[in-house]
């Protein structure tokens, strides 16, 4: 390992040290589990928008994104970027601040599972449980691809062992939320917001620069079949081109859809302290998106023309996202100071990676110590005991995410896209009809999660695989599928009782 490297991986480790210090610094202000879940509903509306972002743009941001967009040109990569940042001012001006009202009037609500339960009086806790199911089955695997994402990019900078790398990366990211749980990793994800863009600016101005400058660029990508056109893949292989059709362009701007029913985002809306002060989070969130997504998508394009012009090897397959871990390569070779910034880029990587995954052990602890144990099973403990569950829970859950991201060939786009489509189908649905539909029932909310679910699957694994018109993005089939279930079930099935109704226009009123 050379000097440059070791100046690289020291800083990479002085930062992995703040994160692990942020959480220790917030450990005593968890008084109870609902500070440890929902941070006592006290975010200001800065860290509010900017942790709700982090945690919401993970790995792909800095890997899967920009290696769609190397391969294979501006359309998939676009599209996607332009669903995403619709999803996200949506969410936030529609969902946003009556989720943060509804949940506390709701026998102050601190998990999605709770709320769904509370919201429709469901005594039998079969909502809860049916969420909390949910979201285990789409969580873990998604926290296992960021410990998988952490494990290849050691590996490939400092070929460290690709399993030992991917545990301790893994035990980082337990250890801080564990101790500081949700107040700890709002910060670090607002940190991590800030290490991510350094990263992003830091790769474009180095990049430019290493391909030739900015007609360099273009010119590259203006000699590559289809590469920046709306309707057409760049075939990386044949050197040729493929339809992106008008179906296949609604379907990838459906995952905008998927914003409505992402758990580790939903809280962030939840626990923000001041619901008046939620435009002031969607100024922020959606601004920080746009230029997010865009400089991701065009990190790929200047990948492609540096591997053309030599600064970067010739990337194929899976291997195009560590297109930004091969710009640190580079800069790392450069200088002492170019190491540094090398470091604060994969540091960026870190950020997205674990912005993501501490977000997703909390959802997902929460929905086995609150909504299975407490809430379905009925086992009361005490608050000291109660802590305890969760960070055990916390910890397994990690355990069992090192265990699926063991076998590291995999793409990290394709398992975030379809954890994506789960979410959005089983939750995105059913948390619209919660704060705007007063005669959406329980009926129809188990009816709609399930069938959303079971579409996902049966889309991506059987129907897909058809090709041409089938072949879409699983997630608008089964939005589609569910919002249908819950509206005919709900009508065919008994109204909601008054107190539900007055409820809904209590929470309608507020302004």
């Amino acid at each position: 390992m050379s000097t440059n490297d070791i100046i690289m991986l020291v800083t990479i480790l002085a930062y992995l040290v703040a994160m692990v210090t942020v959480g220790i610094r917030f450990s005593n202000k968890n008084k109870n589990v609902s500070d440890f879940y929902l941070g006592g509903r006290n975010l200001g509306p800065i860290v509010t928008a900017m942790s709700a972002e982090a945690s919401d743009m993970s790995s792909w941001l800095l890997m899967g994104l920009p290696g769609v967009a190397y391969l294979s040109g501006v359309a998939e990569a676009s599209w996607t970027a332009i669903g995403l940042a619709i999803g996200t001012y949506v969410n936030w001006l529609i969902v946003a601040k009556k989720l943060r009202n509804y949940s506390q009037i709701c026998n102050n609500s601190i998990t999605i599972p709770e709320f769904f339960s509370n919201r429709y009086r469901d005594n039998s806790r079969v909502i809860m449980g049916i969420s909390a199911v949910i979201i285990l089955v789409f969580f873990v695997p998604y926290t296992a691809s960021g410990f998988a994402a952490c494990g290849k990019l050691f590996s490939s900078l400092f070929g460290i062992d690709y399993h030992l790398a991917m545990i301790i990366s893994a035990i980082i990211i337990m250890c801080y939320t564990s101790i500081g749980g949700f107040l700890a990793a709002s910060t670090t994800d607002f940190v991590q917001s800030i290490v991510m863009t350094i990263a992003l600016v830091s790769i474009v101005i180095f990049g430019v620069n290493a391909a030739g400058g900015l007609d360099a660029v273009a010119a590259n990508a203006e000699s590559l079949a289809g590469y920046l056109s709306f309707d057409k893949l760049h075939d990386a292989v044949t050197g040729g081109t493929s339809d992106y059709g008008a179906l296949k362009i609604v379907s990838t701007l459906a995952w905008g859809l998927g914003y409505f029913g992402m758990p580790h985002i939903l809280l962030r809306f939840m626990a923000i302290q001041d619901g008046n002060k939620i435009k002031i989070s969607r100024r922020i969130a959606t601004v920080w998106v746009v230029i997010s997504l865009a400089v991701a998508i065009f990190i790929g394009i200047i990948g492609n023309a540096a591997t053309k012009a030599g600064v970067l090897p010739l990337l194929e397959g899976a291997d195009s996202e560590t297109v930004v871990i091969q710009f640190a390569s580079a800069l790392t070779k450069l200088s002492a100071v170019g190491a540094i910034l090398a470091g604060i880029i994969i540091s960026g990587i870190f950020a997205s990676t674990m912005s993501t995954s501490d977000s997703q052990l909390l959802a997902a602890s929460s929905s086995v110590s609150e909504d299975l144990f407490r809430g379905v099973f009925k086992r009361n403990f005490s608050e000291k005991a109660s802590m305890l569950t969760a960070r055990i829970t916390l910890v397994l859950i990690a355990a069992i995410g090192v265990v699926i991201a063991w076998n590291k060939d995999s793409s990290v786009f394709r398992i975030v896209s379809f954890a994506w489509a789960g979410f959005g189908a089983t939750f995105g649905p059913s948390m619209l009809a919660a704060l705007f539909w007063k005669r959406s029932n329980k009926y129809g909310i188990i009816a709609g999660m399930l069938a959303g679910g079971i579409t996902v699957f049966v889309w991506k694994y059987c129907i897909s695989p058809l090709g041409g018109v089938w072949n879409i993005y699983e997630l608008l089939p089964a939005f589609i599928v569910a919002t249908l279930f819950i509206v005919v079930v709900s009508l065919l099935t008994k109204a909601p009782e008054d107190e539900i109704t007055e409820e809904f226009e209590k929470v309608k009123a507020i302004k």
